[in-house]
């Protein structure tokens, strides 16, 4: 059967179970799981745990952030990594309704970041298993803080992906539908500034404000961006100071940082661990650094990008290489210098936000493009 024909079989079979698999993303999104707080994890995790049983060797790790699931299946040929996240930034109870549809969009907390992407991986699998179409040797990662920085799950990341040949990450495509071959790095720094308190009106000399310190200082931190390159540096967090007639002798500053490349990245940081006090007696700490180095395209990478592309657009849509400004776990796979694809998660708009939602239409069509390209990679490693 001609590649286009397996395409749009793939496609139906989507489309006729979208009912089945709105209903288990109407189950998951209502299930509330934001990154810190233990117990709506703990039954999003259960859930999973229940949906994917069967379908693999399914394994649970359990990590000071939650439940790491981790799922192998045998296939031939590569191996593939599959990367989703389960946690969300909603706090519970922020929404008065956990489901709405409304004008051809879903509304939901982590419906778009990334509850629907999520379960993508899910009805891939049931395809694979009831088509007994070919397939990769398959991991699946499953976590539960990638929005507070995978601290916990890195380890794992970064292990599962030292066997890969590719990795796939289920984040949504840009707004524009595009999936993402670049993505900038990020990192935080926590600027200390210590001073020393003193009478505001009786003796002001014997102080030193650690505000007016820290202010000199971010003026510095901005200098060092590097716009044309693409390279941020936000302080955009402050908070110093006891009281009005007492000079300021402590100040912290927390700045973001993004970078589309290494180089860029670790510039900044030399930076930022070079800075001295400008005024005598002032003493500085810093904490942090780079979080998630930048996910670079590489050769192989825009290989994937392209084998993805040509699949889209036997379903009948396109897509171009898009960048980001925002990081992910693809960004720990492809600094291990695995081939990494990202955005391969569901259609929509509003991550973070009230207004996050998936478009329905979308959904079948981007979930045929991951079971398809799941196949493909077998026959085309």
């Amino acid at each position: 059967m001609p590649s286009e024909a397996r395409a749009l079989d793939t496609l139906d079979y989507f489309e006729r179970n979208l009912p089945a698999y709105l209903e288990d993303l109407r189950q998951l999104v209502e299930i509330e799981s934001p990154s810190l707080e233990p117990q709506g994890l703990k039954r999003a995790a259960l859930w999973l745990q229940t949906q994917f049983a069967g379908l693999g060797e399914l394994r649970r790790f359990e990590t000071e952030a939650g439940t790491v699931l981790r799922l192998y299946r045998r296939g031939s040929g590569p191996r593939v990594l599959l990367l989703a996240h389960y946690d969300t930034v909603h706090p519970a109870g922020s929404w008065s309704r956990l489901w709405r549809e409304e004008g051809g969009r879903i509304y939901g907390p982590g419906i778009y970041d990334m509850k629907a992407g999520l379960l993508f991986i899910l009805w891939a699998l049931r395809y694979l298993v009831s088509s007994g179409r070919e397939h990769p040797n398959l991991e699946v990662l499953l976590t539960p803080d990638e929005e507070i920085g995978s601290r916990s799950s890195r380890i794992f990341i970064e292990d599962a992906a030292r066997g890969a040949d590719y990795a796939l990450v289920l984040e949504p495509p840009t707004g524009s539908g595009d999936l993402k071959v670049h993505r900038k790095g990020v990192g935080w720094y926590l600027l200390k500034v210590h001073g020393r308190a003193a009478h505001q009106g009786v003796e002001p000399e014997k102080g030193v404000n650690a505000i007016v310190e820290a202010s000199q200082l971010i003026m510095q931190i901005i200098r060092a961006q590097d716009l044309e390159k693409g390279t941020t540096l936000g302080p955009n967090v402050i908070k110093g100071g006891t009281t009005g007639n007492v000079v300021a002798d402590y100040a912290e500053v927390l700045v973001d940082m993004r970078a589309w490349t290494l180089e860029e990245a670790e510039r900044v940081d030399r930076f930022m661990r070079g800075l001295k006090p400008r005024l005598s007696g002032a003493r500085l700490e810093l904490e942090g650094g780079l979080n998630r180095p930048p996910m670079e395209p590489t050769p192989e990478s825009l290989a994937l990008f392209e084998l993805a592309r040509g699949v889209a657009r036997e379903l009948g849509f396109d897509s171009k290489p898009g960048k980001v400004g925002g990081g992910s776990d693809g960004n720990f796979t492809a600094n291990l210098g695995v081939p990494t694809l990202d955005g391969l998660g569901a259609m929509g708009a509003g991550a973070h936000q009230k207004s996050e939602h998936v478009i329905k239409e979308a959904l079948a069509p981007r979930m045929a493009l991951l079971a398809e390209l799941l196949t493909r990679l077998t026959r085309d490693a």
